[in-house]
């Protein structure tokens, strides 16, 4: 079977969620019988890091329209230059130009999100929002199949774009569970990080958007702190509401206890991972998956998750009690306490590297998105 993947930008130079689920795609689909060309925007690096099998259509900081032209051209010349079975793409924008050139083959939707209802939740006008949600209509009225990341983003799929519920196809997301796998204790994770050893570090890594909850999380400390003072939250990533974060940081005096870290690179996010007695996942809405949750569990540390979108599919199967009560202030607060004080069981690091390797390792979940292609290229 031969795929052209087509994708938004490449993991080593971009640390996204939707870039690290298609860089898997890029290296792991080979290794089960994909053969896969791919396309995203970058720079020359990304085509000799990937031996030749990813090319760029544009730099990522080019226009829309440059971006649009580059996808088009670059689409044709490589259908026509091999015999592809299938096109499977991870992002409606660039996949609009290209509808008229895609002939008969199947087109395979990566669905990562509702791009519209997103930007909508981030605070986008309603020209912007509605020029995405249209985008997305056309393009998946044109798919021959959906893969997404959970079951409660098949449903945003079936209800907000009447895609039929048969086209859709779950599948989880997937990680490199040897990554994650370190031979370090969490005093050894934490000495190399320099990160205090005498303090209860809850770890936390989102981009800073407002849908991530990260406002409650912060506030939920200083409910927390009043029973474990020796608390420390440490936020991992970056994004536009960073300065606002330290705001309320400040005006609710918890400098001691809670800390941006900025971004984290990829290479130590694994030890960050260990380091940490625990991390936690705030989110408020349009949580299609989470790759944080198997992240974390993989390295070891157990994660507490909001009942938001994918979350508790992939906690309720391992441990219940993983899941909060809610995505307040309040249910943030109990659980995290509940947690520290011994009052939530915990899983041990064994049982949930064991669950993460057993159901969301790259090699299963490379498998599965070949089954998905095999089913529509059966139907086409």
């Amino acid at each position: 079977m031969k795929a052209l993947q087509i994708g938004t930008s490449w993991f080593l130079e971009d640390a996204g969620g939707l870039a690290r689920v298609y860089y898997g795609c890029a290296n792991y689909l080979p290794r089960v019988g994909v053969d896969v060309q791919g396309l995203v925007t970058g720079s020359s690096f990304v085509s000799q890091s990937s031996g030749g099998r990813v090319k760029t259509f544009a730099s990522t900081d080019s226009s829309t329209w440059k971006r649009s032209l580059g996808i088009r051209k670059s689409v044709k010349q490589t259908l026509a230059s091999g015999d592809y079975d299938l096109v499977a793409s991870h992002f409606s924008l660039y996949t609009f130009p290209v509808l008229d050139c895609l002939g008969k083959l199947p087109l395979v939707m990566h669905f990562h999100g509702p791009w519209a209802l997103e930007s909508k939740a981030e605070g986008a006008g309603k020209l912007s929002v509605w020029g995405k949600w249209a985008i997305e209509k056309l393009v998946y009225n044109r798919a021959n199949g959906f893969i997404v990341l959970s079951d409660s983003f098949r449903q945003i799929l079936h209800k907000t774009y009447n895609v039929p519920l048969e086209k859709i196809f779950v599948v989880g997301g997937g990680i490199d569970t040897s990554e994650f796998d370190l031979d370090l204790s969490i005093a050894q994770a934490r000495e190399k990080l320099g990160w205090q050893q005498d303090r209860r570090i809850i770890l936390c890594v989102r981009r800073l958007v407002q849908r991530m909850g990260l406002e409650n999380l912060i506030a939920a400390i200083a409910q927390v702190r009043k029973k474990h003072p020796d608390v420390l939250l440490l936020i991992a990533g970056k994004g536009a509401i960073a300065n606002n974060l330290r705001s309320q940081i400040q005006e609710m005096q918890l400098e001691d206890h809670v800390q941006l870290l900025g971004f984290v690179p990829d290479a130590d996010l694994a030890i960050a991972y260990r380091a940490a007695e625990l991390s936690i996942v705030p989110t408020i809405s349009l949580e299609g998956f989470g790759l944080i949750v198997i992240e974390s569990l993989a390295a070891g540390t157990p994660v507490l998750g909001t009942p938001i979108g994918g979350i508790p599919e992939i906690l309720q199967p391992f441990n219940p009690d993983l899941i909060l009560e809610g995505s307040g202030i309040e249910q943030l607060a109990q659980g995290i306490t509940e947690a520290l004080s011994g009052d939530r069981q915990l899983p041990n690091a064994l049982a949930c590297q064991s669950y993460v390797k057993t159901n969301y390792d790259w090699q299963v979940i490379a498998n599965q998105m070949k089954s998905v292609y095999e089913i529509v290229l059966e139907k086409r």
